[in-house]
């Protein structure tokens, strides 16, 4: 009986499977690697996007924010998952949230890195690899829900 149901759903079980091998990958290997090289002060700084790239090379632009965009719904998509399975789920929606292009992104993800678990668990990697923790803007009275 069991045999065959996994013979019903082999094509599924495969997808599962490596769709559980690329989320491994993304949490060892990608996640880290992204997460040092965030500059110190990101999350402290005014204003985010680099005025010498506008106006040069309009296409590229436009494919690379695409490309970019699509990278960042993967991130999220993969960290909403991993709320419910094993995984960085928060550091991994962080991430996507930091490639991704819309209003309101910055009070988005000042709120996420002020979570201390969260700004802990970004810290720590950032240990391991000898790079200094991150300057975040600590929540106000006023900014906190209340």
């Amino acid at each position: 009986m069991i045999l065959e149901w996994i013979r019903i759903h082999e094509t599924a079980l495969w997808l599962v499977g490596v769709l559980s091998i690329l989320t491994l990958v993304e949490t060892l290997i990608l996640i880290p690697m992204l997460i040092i090289h965030i500059p110190v002060d990101y999350f402290r700084r005014r204003q985010r996007n680099p005025r010498h790239y506008r106006g040069r090379y309009p296409l590229i632009r436009l494919v690379g924010l695409v490309l970019k965009n699509i990278l960042g719904i993967m991130f999220v998509v993969a960290g909403l998952a991993m709320l419910v399975l094993p995984g960085q789920g928060f550091i991994t929606i962080l991430v996507g949230i930091m490639l991704l292009n819309f209003p309101g992104k910055l009070a988005l993800e000042r709120r996420i890195v002020q979570q201390p678990t969260v700004l802990r668990a970004i810290n720590w990697i950032r240990a391991k690899a000898n790079k200094p923790p991150l300057q975040v803007l600590r929540p106000t009275s006023s900014t906190r829900r209340r």
